[in-house]
């Protein structure tokens, strides 16, 4: 784990790794900006979104948790997969603590119930966190769904909320530090990710692809950053989607172009409110085949490595 860079002075400040761990669209991403404040992870409707393990920094008074956001746990189909599902597997190993995300609307099945052997071959503390509660019909359901899950493993608590609305994330947040130890700071108060800022670009043109798209389209994408040159006026920057075929260049770009400058157009914004700067942002297509199962491609695009 990361080495601390300063202490906090006071002596009931709690710091620790926790890892957030769950299936494909449990939520994890959307529970995670809500409780920082902010966007920094990219969120859609469409599973698989998290492809690397993601460290988001929450600071208060009281003390400092380093969120690891993982990939959602499924069965891989290629390299890609392997890569996604081994960042999840690693996470859950030296943290202080597991929180396991459970999406309520969804059934209980086989992908819970590998994701709950997991967990018993883990030696962390695990809060359970039953998301998605705003969904639900009726008190008995969600009752039901406490007991079932209580039977399976020895969770420390046990945690109803709603990761789109925030309810009961107060809650959580305070069952959290409560499994943490006194520690020190981690890392700076104001800072509230370990990615650098390029990562963060191409993650955000990453999810308006996928808010754009249909189909094989968001799961045979992958974003690179190429080039940030800060101007007098303005930031200009310059990123590759890469797909596997040439008919999802051609879905990308859309007719006319249309489809581009949309992804384009909407990308800038996030990426001016991250860079608190005027934006040039220049996107173009690029076609390499089955890049999800080729190494070298898995590297060059940011997957299969820890960053640097």
């Amino acid at each position: 784990m990361t080495s601390p860079l300063v202490s906090s002075s006071s002596k009931e400040f709690r710091s620790g790794f926790v890892s957030v761990i769950g299936r494909p669209n449990a939520g994890k991403s959307t529970l995670l900006n809500h409780l920082l404040g902010q966007k920094v992870l990219i969120m859609s409707d469409k599973p698989q979104t998290t492809r690397n393990r993601i460290q988001c920094i929450l600071t208060e008074e009281r003390g400092q948790i380093v969120f690891l956001d993982t990939p959602g746990i499924h069965k891989p189909k290629h390299k890609l997969g392997e890569y996604m599902v081994g960042k999840a597997k690693e996470s859950m190993r030296e943290v202080d603590l597991i929180l396991y995300i459970v999406d309520l609307s969804a059934e209980y099945g086989p992908g819970e119930e590998y994701v709950i052997e997991m967990l018993k071959q883990s030696k962390a503390p695990c809060v359970l966190v039953l998301n998605k509660v705003d969904l639900l019909a009726s008190k008995d359901l969600l009752m039901r769904k406490i007991q079932h899950f209580s039977t399976l493993v020895d969770f420390k608590a046990i945690v109803p909320i709603s990761a789109k609305t925030g309810e009961n994330s107060d809650e959580l947040l305070n069952v959290i530090f409560a499994q943490l130890s006194q520690g020190p700071m981690y890392y700076p108060e104001d800072e509230v990710t370990d990615q650098p800022e390029r990562f963060i670009m191409a993650e955000l043109v990453r999810e308006k692809v996928l808010q754009l798209t249909r189909d094989e389209i968001p799961h045979s994408i992958a974003v690179v950053i190429e080039e940030v040159e800060e101007k007098k006026t303005l930031v200009k920057v310059r990123a590759l989607i890469v797909v596997e075929r040439e008919s999802q260049k051609g879905i990308v770009i859309g007719a006319g172009g249309r489809q581009l400058k949309e992804i384009s157009s909407l990308a800038r914004l996030d990426i001016e409110a991250l860079l608190g700067s005027k934006v040039f942002l220049e996107v173009w297509v690029k076609v390499k085949k089955d890049w999800r199962n080729r190494m070298d491609s898995l590297r060059n695009y940011g997957y299969g490595k820890e960053r640097e």
